[in-house]
């Protein structure tokens, strides 16, 4: 039986445009080098081959797109279906973007994400859901979810520089800033058939959160960077109050 015959089943789900998903990426890395200083580390460790999901801090409005187009391997990257909108909207379409509905089960991006991994490609997700501090107070079950269901490695990944300090989430940093990405060991977890317990996954999501908190410090010590702190009072980018905390999973 095709994996893709399993629950969720994805068998009739089309696998997203790569149309620009390739061809851009070296002539995106052009343009974002020519206005600041990417320095990348750790691509070798991800791996080659099969499903990966790079899981990445959010701080800032261009961590999707530094993503995109500097992961190790072209990478479908969830993406908040407010974005798809107008031209932005097909652009991303045409790049092999996720449209992601954050405050409901959205099951349509959950069968494109199986899709993707089932097919042996690599996903792209936000643990932490909204930009904030980047420090992955909050760990939402997504990730620990499709590692489950279709064993793909989790690659962690942490951004500095991305928004400046005191910056809001829609801002970008200034022309010439230094922006850091660290890749970090691929964690893997044994598959578990459906159908998958609630217990499971918040037990996996708070080894996956340990795992890229490691490699946050990691980083941090690598780059001799800190991440930008909190969002300006009021500047409150809207996101599930759920995922597990300091606190386990509520």
């Amino acid at each position: 039986m095709s994996e893709h015959t399993a629950l969720p089943r994805s068998d009739r789900t089309r696998f997203p445009w790569r149309f620009l998903l390739h061809g851009l990426r070296p002539v995106s890395s052009w343009l974002l080098r020519r206005r600041y200083v990417v320095r990348v580390q750790g691509t070798e460790l991800a791996p080659a081959e099969g499903p990966v999901l790079f899981a990445a801090n959010h701080v800032g409005i261009l961590d999707g797109p530094l993503l995109a187009v500097f992961a190790p391997r072209p990478v479908h990257v969830f993406t908040k279906d407010e974005m798809f909108r107008g031209a932005l909207g097909r652009f991303l379409v045409l790049s092999g973007q996720i449209p992601l509905d954050r405050f409901r089960t959205d099951m349509r991006a959950v069968r494109q994400m199986m899709r993707v991994l089932r097919d042996g490609a690599a996903g792209g997700i936000f643990p932490e859901g909204a930009r904030g501090n980047g420090e992955l107070d909050r760990f939402h079950r997504g990730t620990a979810y499709f590692a489950l269901a279709t064993g793909a490695s989790v690659v962690p990944v942490v951004m500095f520089g991305t928004r400046e300090p005191g910056g809001r989430s829609g801002s970008l940093p200034l022309k010439g800033a230094t922006i850091d990405i660290v890749f970090g060991a691929p964690y893997t977890v044994p598959v578990v058939q459906w159908p998958r317990t609630k217990e499971q996954v918040e037990h996996t999501s708070m080894l996956l959160r340990e795992h890229l908190l490691v490699h946050l410090d990691h980083a941090k010590a690598l780059t001799g960077r800190e991440l930008p702190g909190e969002l300006p009072l009021g500047d409150l980018d809207p996101d599930p109050d759920t995922g597990v905390t300091d606190q386990g999973a509520p």
